[in-house]
């Protein structure tokens, strides 16, 4: 297997240097760690230049379509994962990950230039703009997910433990910039026109899986080519990821695990747009007011994924690493339940550059948040979970609960948000429901951790290795 080889590469037998203590990065593994780094920055980066788009797509349809949408992204999820199983059955990854990158260029290409010929004839895009909503939904969670199932491969557990955070790093590098880029130009060049910068990102990031592949080829033996984890296709049947998640409890956990995250973020995401669509009017102004949040998201993450995460997770252990974004939910959300315009220090605290709207900054500001600790640290530390299960589990299972579970909790969240304030609810009340969910989230994660610990004595014979 492609990890075992790399971990057959012998050990470092200086003391540690710089790099070792400050990041846990070893001289042998620079070459590894720089492209996975350049690679997840360049898909992010990619993202990050579209989703305030998706944003002022959804704000501009009304937030009474958002449940709608939701709804039409986890059909197509759904009509995916079977297509997506019979890729990763049928062809090896050397050949499927740099097709599946191409496919997204193209679609990215193919807006830019039906968005731009509306604009210019001055015809409406909302239609558009809904099925470009859709199309980045789905595109945002197959890289991502795509990206690290990748990872798991390349690199050991104790190697993933180390160095997953500097390599997300990357991702928030390029979110970060991907999101300056956007709050700096969408206002001059009109959104549209950020598409094709988008596109040429994902174009570096097909390098990158080229150069790794090149120096797995050169710093293993052939036995890393031929394995049938980078080699050869993963066969099995295209539906296993369902058959796997439905027939194992660690998986289910992470499912159940991911529908809450996904409603508690969803709670937080709907009240975000209706208060958007009645505070700033202009498509360009929202857009850079979302670029503008994911700027703040990134660096937090960043910080969380290059000083914070390796640390956390080896003193804490992986379950007590994950609590924290439960532990941090339900702070917040009862916070927010509790007083929603809790900003008076908005203003003097420095966040006036969000927006002068004291709910629509405290539900910003928590936004932020709980991203930035999500992709600074529970993130990394939960791809983690992925790098005791079987190579078919890690592709299969993990994209599938990665991107169809994650989005039916999105699909769930939108209706009940919809229905909660159908009966009457308003926002205290909504936030105060999140809370108790907040809590059955957070003994999920305690058990994955248990969990992880047993199958990794299972694996490896005891060893952390």
């Amino acid at each position: 297997m492609m990890a075992r080889i790399m971990s057959t590469q012998a050990p470092d037998t200086d003391p540690p240097h710089f790099m070792e203590r400050v990041f846990g990065l070893k001289k042998h593994e620079y070459v590894a760690v720089a492209w996975s780094f350049v690679y997840f920055f360049c898909i992010l980066s990619s993202y990050y230049i579209l989703r305030p788009i998706r944003e002022t797509m959804a704000v501009g349809g009304g937030p009474n379509t958002i449940p709608l949408l939701f709804l039409a992204t986890f059909v197509v999820m759904l009509l995916a994962t079977p297509i997506f199983g019979w890729v990763t059955s049928s062809y090896p990854r050397r050949k499927f990950l740099p097709w599946i990158y191409l496919f997204f260029i193209c679609n990215i290409l193919i807006f830019w230039a039906v968005f731009s010929a509306l604009i210019d004839y001055e015809q409406s895009h909302l239609w558009l703009g809904r099925v470009f909503f859709v199309w980045l939904s789905v595109f945002n969670l197959f890289i991502v997910s795509v990206f690290w199932s990748f990872m798991a491969d390349v690199y050991t557990r104790e190697q993933g433990r180390r160095l997953f955070g500097v390599i997300a790093a990357g991702g928030s590098i390029g979110g970060l910039l991907g999101a300056i880029a956007t709050s700096a130009l969408v206002v001059k060049i009109g959104f549209q026109n950020l598409f094709p910068f988008a596109a040429a990102m994902l174009a570096i990031g097909i390098y990158c899986i080229r150069r790794i592949r090149e120096w797995v080829s050169a710093e293993r033996n052939q036995e890393a080519l031929a394995s049938a984890e980078f080699g050869k296709p993963l066969g099995g049947n295209r539906l296993a990821g369902v058959t796997h998640m439905l027939s194992s409890p660690y998986f289910r956990s992470i499912a159940v695990s991911s529908v809450i995250a996904s409603l508690l973020g969803t709670a937080l995401y709907m009240f975000r747009a209706e208060l958007v669509g009645q505070v700033i009017i202009d498509d360009d102004i929202r857009t850079q007011f979302f670029s503008n949040i994911n700027i703040a998201t990134s660096a937090i993450a960043l910080v969380g994924q290059l000083f914070i995460v390796r640390h956390v997770v080896g003193r804490l252990g992986i379950g007590l690493s994950l609590v924290l974004m439960p532990i941090v939910s339900i702070a917040g959300f009862a916070a927010l339940a509790f007083n929603p315009t809790l900003m008076p220090f908005v203003t003097d605290a420095g966040f006036a550059w969000l927006t002068t709207d004291p709910t629509l900054a405290a539900v910003a500001i928590l936004i932020i948040i709980r991203r930035g600790l999500g992709f600074g640290v529970t993130k990394p530390t939960s791809d983690m979970l992925y790098s005791v299960v079987t190579p078919e589990e890690k592709y299969k299972t993990k994209n599938f609960i990665d991107t169809a579970i994650y989005r039916l909790g999105d699909l769930v969240g939108t209706w009940s948000i919809r229905g909660l304030t159908a009966l009457g609810m308003g926002m205290s009340l909504v936030f105060w429901t999140m809370v108790p969910f907040a809590v059955i989230w957070s003994f999920i994660m305690l058990w994955l951790g248990r969990d992880y610990r047993r199958r990794a004595k299972l694996r490896i014979g005891g060893s952390d290795s």
